[in-house]
């Protein structure tokens, strides 16, 4: 692995990875699915260009392979650990380190597929429980087991183990002739402790209460209005609408909004947010992110101005700062690009209460699903499935299946009143792009947006 260009940086990326998924379906455990894959990615980068190639085989005859059609720098290490230059799959991991996590079963082996099986079994059996008119239960468990090896020409290298477990439960209820599904998710980074009897307690909970708000739920006229955004889930407002923007690989391209806003005031000063990589157990959290560089917490909005954007090795040599950690990647198939972690507001000084009171006649949004956004110029369709209308400060009608329109930074400068109640939402999200997957989380306090678009 050699190059006579001093400029060029390599590095490579291994990983070995277990993932397994069990479906239950019409009270019964209708599929279930185990997939192993390893191989190993390796790149190189000399200012904004990038070559990469990937490889199945970690033989050393084929790694060498993959690094000649990139033309790498040399990459050091006393070992094959090290270099990730072995002879096969078991050089590359030899034996299990000690995780720093403790959590080493799975599901096909110290949790066992039976156990899982009983699992979801009980899940169903929960949701019965909890509320006669449940009629179908569709529960889904998931789990991903990451080991991953890294080496890079800086010298930088890495070790690390990465588990993440998923529940998702959906549920149908009939009453009256009529049919409502709700649905409820939880996902973090534990191995088999995951998969309790408390997470299903909360999660079928979740999933019933949203179910039953929906019978007496209804829509309203729209309009432009003032929208309290609730705690919590809410987040994947900031998320979408104005997190992407941040990513300082649309900086670089020019094709985010904030684009030369740096150091200016975009927000009210009551606004601060943050993308952290630091969150115990949290989907985004990331000891190392995908470029060897430490999980940290980065500042984006600091009392309503511009701080930072969210950084890979990339775009940080070409703005002349430190990355942030937020390089990421699906898997050893893909370069790694900036992307978010956990993506949420600072608590401020209002109480949901006072914000509420606050409103003469606007929407309280609860929970969304989906929703799209442009990058460029900001503008957003999210889909509301619940929340209430405020007449006179009060919280009255149930109502549901409602689009909020708007745009981001627009958004963003509407905010008026922030609470203190900051709630991270630990739902299953998984964030898209540029074709890639990665887990991720957000959150929220309650705050209170002057003006946007209700359909």
């Amino acid at each position: 692995m050699t190059s006579n260009r001093k400029d060029v940086y390599s590095d490579i990326f291994a990983e070995n990875t277990d993932i397994s998924s069990m479906v239950l379906q019409d009270g019964k455990v209708s599929q279930a699915q185990q997939v192993c894959l390893h191989g190993a990615g390796i790149r190189t980068v000399q200012g904004t260009e990038t070559r990469y190639a990937y490889t199945m085989d970690l033989s050393e005859e084929e790694l060498r392979k993959a690094a000649k059609s990139v033309g790498t720098a040399p990459i050091p290490g006393p070992s094959p650990n090290l270099s990730l230059v072995g002879k096969g799959v078991d050089s590359i991991f030899p034996e299990k380190e000690t995780s720093p996590l403790p959590c080493r079963e799975r599901l096909g082996e110290g949790l066992g597929a039976l156990a899982v099986r009983q699992f979801l079994l009980d899940v169903e059996a929960k949701a019965r429980a909890l509320d006669p008119s449940v009629i179908k239960v569709k529960a889904y468990v998931s789990q991903r087991m990451q080991e991953v090896q890294f080496a890079a020409s800086d010298g930088t290298s890495f070790h690390d183990f990465r588990p993440r477990s998923s529940l998702s439960v959906s549920i149908v209820m009939e009453r009256g002739g009529k049919t409502q599904m709700g649905f409820a998710s939880r996902m973090l980074q534990m191995g088999g402790e995951f998969f309790s009897d408390a997470l299903i307690e909360e999660v079928v909970s979740e999933a019933i209460r949203r179910t039953d708000f929906l019978f007496s739920a209804s829509q309203i006229e729209g309009g432009e209005m003032p929208v309290v955004m609730a705690a919590g889930s809410s987040g994947i407002l900031l998320h979408e609408a104005i997190g992407h923007a941040f990513e300082a690989d649309f900086i670089r391209t020019g094709d985010s909004i904030f684009t030369g806003q740096l150091g200016k005031q975009i927000c009210h000063p009551s606004i601060s947010i943050v993308d952290d990589g630091t969150l115990p157990g949290d989907a985004g959290m990331l000891r190392y992110d995908d470029e060897g560089i430490p999980g940290q917490k980065t500042v984006l909005v600091h009392e309503g101005k511009l701080n930072s954007f969210l950084h890979d090795r990339i775009s940080a040599r070409h703005f002349g700062v430190k990355p942030t950690g937020n390089g990421r990647r699906e898997s050893f198939r893909c370069p790694p690009i900036p992307r978010m972690r956990s993506t949420y507001m600072l608590p401020g000084q209002a109480t949901e209460e006072d914000i509420i009171r606050s409103v003469k006649r606007g929407i309280y949004a609860q929970s969304f699903t989906n929703g799209q956004v442009q990058i460029g110029a900001g503008d957003f369709t999210f889909f509301m499935k619940t929340g209430y209308l405020i007449e006179d400060g009060r919280l009255t009608r149930p109502l549901r299946d409602l689009n909020i329109i708007g745009n981001g930074p627009e958004a963003l400068r509407r905010i008026s009143m922030v609470a203190g109640n900051l709630r991270i939402d630990h739902s299953a999200s998984m964030c898209g792009k540029e074709g890639q997957k990665a887990a991720v989380s957000q959150g929220l306090p309650t705050v209170l947006i002057d003006k946007l678009i209700v359909g």
